[in-house]
């Protein structure tokens, strides 16, 4: 077999339909909490991966620099978390691997705090806030995946980096999609060969 010289992820097909007709700007954190539920929703209940999604926006005036969801399903990579493609589709659109270059304020909205995975590539992004709607194992409890160790102080070492953290924002309508999901026969992948 030839050894892989290369690998790519794009956004599910429902979601590149949809894409002219999203929000272009989201003024308030409740406006751009409501988008990242309702894609996370939709993603999981089409089968491209988990019940997250993500976007980038222009911290003050709310513009829409990125929008993604999980596409572990759809593209078979483990890495390709709603927090990664989001970010990643925004450094592709903007040019540059440093989302904070020339002092741009963006901000990353999720719908939970960022899986261990995705804390080192948020820190690493160059985003000056991060929006969740919670924190804490009642994600995992209500869904079956694994977060890995997340730190206690994982706000606190965001915000000693300069990045502002706001946790609580529409938290009630993202553990509803939890709960959903984890009601459903969907797909729980975690590492080790251990799926449900």
């Amino acid at each position: 077999m030839p050894l892989a010289s290369s690998f790519s992820a794009s956004l599910p097909a429902w979601l590149l339909a949809d894409l002219d007709g999203l929000p272009r700007v989201l003024p308030t954190l409740e406006e751009r909490m409501d988008l990242v539920n309702a894609l996370a929703d939709r993603n999981w209940r089409e089968g491209s991966g988990g019940p997250f999604a993500a976007i980038v926006v222009d911290a003050a005036t709310g513009e829409l620099v990125s929008a993604g969801v999980n596409v572990v399903l759809a593209s078979g990579l483990s890495s390709a978390h709603a927090e990664v493609t989001t970010l990643s589709l925004a450094q592709s659109a903007l040019g540059r691997w440093d989302l904070g270059a020339a002092g741009a304020d963006l901000q990353l909205v999720v719908n939970w705090r960022p899986c261990v995975m995705c804390y080192g590539a948020t820190m690493w992004s160059g985003v000056r806030s991060l929006v969740v709607a919670g924190e804490g194992p009642l994600l995992e409890e209500l869904t079956g995946f694994d977060e890995g160790p997340v730190v206690d102080d994982w706000d606190a070492q965001f915000e000693a980096r300069g990045i502002r953290v706001t946790v609580g924002v529409r938290h009630d309508e993202a553990v509803a999609v939890f709960r959903a999901y984890g009601d459903s026969d969907s797909i729980v992948y975690n590492a080790r060969g251990a799926v449900d």
